[in-house]
């Protein structure tokens, strides 16, 4: 087949947005693959069916909104969103009772398509078709194609706008896998730069750091605070870093910015920066378009323990909502508030530790100032609701503005004790006396 066959094969294929979304039906179940992958003038084209359609279910994940189908219906009874992945706007969406939040671990998340779920009907905005017969999945290639594999009717939205990641496989759909194409203008991809850090932000980092040495390869989470991080290293004097990540935000572009971020000392895809997953500054999106030194993988790749494990000196660098005396780490939920997901912390916090001279860490303020505008404790006796991300057997370093700890091999006195250490100086008391009616505080370190 030539260019003027995929010409034919296109306009063949080519509907409105209207008329794509004719294809779904009550009952169905429709994917929106992820972050700005999200279908927006389908989205849109659905929402406008609303009167037709009953108990359409829809899963998405970082989606940045406004999703026209969940705003059209507040009572949920035409369209009913669900995410593997709260982004701010879907945890708000939560809050309104109009999403469902999905547990997963993200380098399972495509076998659960392929070994478990149903899915109808997949939406997933791509690149402008090449020479080839290819779109490009662009920023959400970590988790879309396999998705889309599993629908029975695929419909792909052409965004202009979205930046061709090159990739090392599964990065493209080719439009013999396609059932219907639509096209139309669309606003600027969302936009999220690097915030400012605060003098916690700054306290935290300046205990990280000094772990890093040349030639590590890191991963830094979704957060801010991992970000910042990584900003932060663009002005050490490390040297030689690379990138393994299931996210790829503007830190890695400050990195490599600096002349930080080379990868030519990774053990594993020397001389890639690998990701699945990209969203940040318009300058970010521009640096992953066509950029030979950046590729894009599945996350059930990228993001596997085993592979993690091939990278020499893996740095790991996540954050969290609240640990307790135990090492239990909750990175998702406030109580029982949902707040963002496990997404691929667990796999990272698993895969550093398998890694030669890998390490694991998890950042967090040692303290939050509640709406009353007192101060409380991120580090808490034990949990009551709150959602475990990682289990206290996969607790390693902690990492706090009042200091760092290492929780390998420690007991549960030994355990408590660190903890208290690197918790906010008006809390320790209250903490040592927590962890004294639990078991877990030894006579002779009591105050």
């Amino acid at each position: 087949m030539d260019f003027i066959d995929f010409r034919k094969e296109y306009a063949r294929k080519y509907r409105t947005p209207e008329e794509a979304v004719e294809v779904v039906k009550s009952g169905d179940w429709v994917d929106y693959t992820s972050n700005v992958g999200f279908p927006y003038l389908l989205d849109r084209a659905l929402a406008n069916r609303k009167e037709e359609l009953h108990d359409v279910k829809i899963r998405g994940n970082l989606c940045f909104g406004p999703i026209q189908t969940v705003e059209c219906d507040p009572e949920r009874e035409h369209f009913i969103y669900n995410s593997w992945h709260c982004s701010a706007y879907e945890r708000q969406l939560c809050d309104r009772g109009l999403c469902n939040y999905i547990p997963m671990i993200f380098h399972l998340l495509v076998p659960y398509y392929r070994h478990f779920l149903t899915v109808n009907v997949a939406m997933c905005s791509v690149t402008p078709m090449d020479s080839h017969g290819y779109f490009n999945l662009s920023c959400s290639t970590g988790v879309a194609k396999g998705i889309l594999e599993q629908a029975d009717v695929v419909i792909v939205e052409v965004n202009e706008r979205l930046p061709r990641i090159l990739g090392g496989f599964d990065e493209s759909i080719h439009i013999s896998e396609v059932d219907y194409i639509v096209e139309g203008k669309h606003p600027p991809l969302p936009e999220f730069p690097i915030q400012t850090p605060s003098k916690e932000d700054i306290q935290v980092a300046t205990h990280i750091i000094p772990f890093i040495h040349d030639g590590a390869t890191l991963q830094l989470g979704v957060g801010s605070m991992p970000n910042i991080i990584g900003s932060m290293l663009a002005h050490t004097d490390v040297k030689d870093l690379g990138m393994h990540t299931e996210l790829c935000g503007d830190a890695y572009y400050e990195l490599y910015k600096a002349g930080k971020l080379t990868n030519k000392r990774k053990t594993f895809q020397r001389g890639k920066g690998v990701t699945g997953i990209v969203f940040g500054s318009k300058k970010l999106y521009n640096w992953v378009n066509m950029n030979p030194g950046v590729i894009i993988e599945p996350l059930e790749f990228v993001n596997d323990p085993a592979t993690i494990a091939q990278l020499d000196n893996m740095i790991s660098i996540n954050s969290c909502i609240a640990v307790d005396l135990y090492g239990q780490i909750c990175a998702e939920s406030v109580g029982l508030r949902q707040i963002s997901g496990t997404g691929g912390q667990l796999d990272y916090v698993t895969g550093a530790a398998m890694a030669r001279g890998g390490k694991a860490f998890i950042c967090m303020h040692s303290f939050f100032i509640d709406k009353n505008g007192e101060r409380r404790s991120n580090i808490v006796p034990h949990f009551q609701g709150d959602i475990v991300t990682d289990p206290r057997s996969q607790a390693y370093y902690i990492v706090t503005e009042q200091g760092v700890v290492n929780l390998v091999g420690r007991t549960t006195w030994e355990r408590a004790e660190m903890l208290i250490s690197i918790a906010h100086p008006d809390f320790r008391d209250q903490l040592i006396a927590a962890a004294d009616r639990q078991r877990i505080w030894r006579r002779s370190n009591k105050r």
